[in-house]
């Protein structure tokens, strides 16, 4: 029986998508390269634990669970995370940012100086641009002022997201437009923390990054995985946590976060056998909405 590898989810890199596995182990991803895996059978999905340790219980988790924590693990993540607002001691400079997702989605958020435009990758973020720098709590001032002033989201689902990739405008200045507009409205705003210091706008697009330029678009998006299952396909995109696999029968969208806490073992999808056989809901073709899927 081959061996089963636990994934710890999608990684950015200057090089590109790479997928991490418990103990350390690193897939780097590239376009054209064949994903391949099945779902152990015999055996279900169970938590990751929290901040570096097990789950003590190895509790059960849903299969359509993006976090693969169980309750307690999961509060345990939460209980230091500056996501969560549950830390307000970082000494480190934190940058605010504006996101761009597609049309009419964009979003304002947080990141730390240190970590540069990660965070963007990880959130599939298609172009940003920084708006200030500074202290932990002044750039949360911030954010909540312009979440506030421009109406904006600090949140947006990666349902949402994935729904709109396909249908991108053509250029960096239109997909940069509706950013460049909220960052002039920002800038102009009173009320900044003084302690934060203003930055131009300088627009960072991602679309070559994430391989979107005639990329085919995606027919649907996996919605959970299942014992026994397999999913494989040509990889053709990727954003955020998600890698677009060109699977014969059109591209599906794995969100990579439903990987973890399963055991994965390797399988051989060229001998004509089903490529995804774990549920997958299609996108609605006559709006591009997504319903769920690979």
């Amino acid at each position: 029986m081959a061996q089963a590898w636990k994934c710890a989810g999608l990684r950015w890199s200057a090089d590109g998508p790479v997928l991490a596995w418990d103990g350390g182990r690193r897939s780097a991803l590239s376009w054209g390269k064949r994903v391949a895996f099945g779902v152990a059978d015999g055996g279900g999905r169970t938590c990751v634990g929290a901040r570096g340790h097990a789950c003590p219980v190895r509790a059960p988790v849903p299969g359509r669970s993006t976090g693969a924590r169980c309750e307690e693990c999961a509060r345990l993540d939460r209980a230091h995370s500056v996501a969560a607002d549950t830390i307000a001691d970082d000494p480190r400079p934190y940058h605010v940012y504006l996101a761009w997702f597609g049309p009419g989605m964009a979003k304002v958020g947080i990141t730390a100086e240190e970590r540069g435009s990660a965070r963007l990758l990880e959130q599939g973020a298609v172009c940003f641009s920084w708006l200030g720098v500074g202290p932990l709590m002044a750039a949360r001032r911030s954010e909540e002022l312009l979440r506030a002033a421009l109406r904006v989201p600090d949140r947006i689902p990666y349902v949402a997201k994935r729904a709109v990739r396909s249908a991108l405008p053509g250029t960096e200045g239109e997909r940069a437009a509706e950013i460049a507009e909220l960052h002039a409205r920002a800038v102009a705003l009173g009320g900044w923390p003084e302690s934060l210091r203003a930055e131009p706008f300088r627009p960072v697009d991602h679309v070559a990054v994430f391989g979107l330029a005639g990329a085919p678009a995606a027919v649907g998006a996996v919605t959970e995985l299942v014992a026994g299952g397999v999913v494989g396909g040509r990889l053709v995109a990727a954003a955020g946590p998600d890698l677009h696999l060109d699977t014969g029968g059109g591209v599906v969208v794995l969100d990579t976060r439903l990987m973890t806490g399963w055991g994965l073992v390797p399988v051989d999808v060229t001998s004509g056998a089903a490529e995804v056989s774990v549920p997958v809901r299609e996108f609605r073709k006559e709006t591009g909405v997504q319903d769920g899927l690979f």
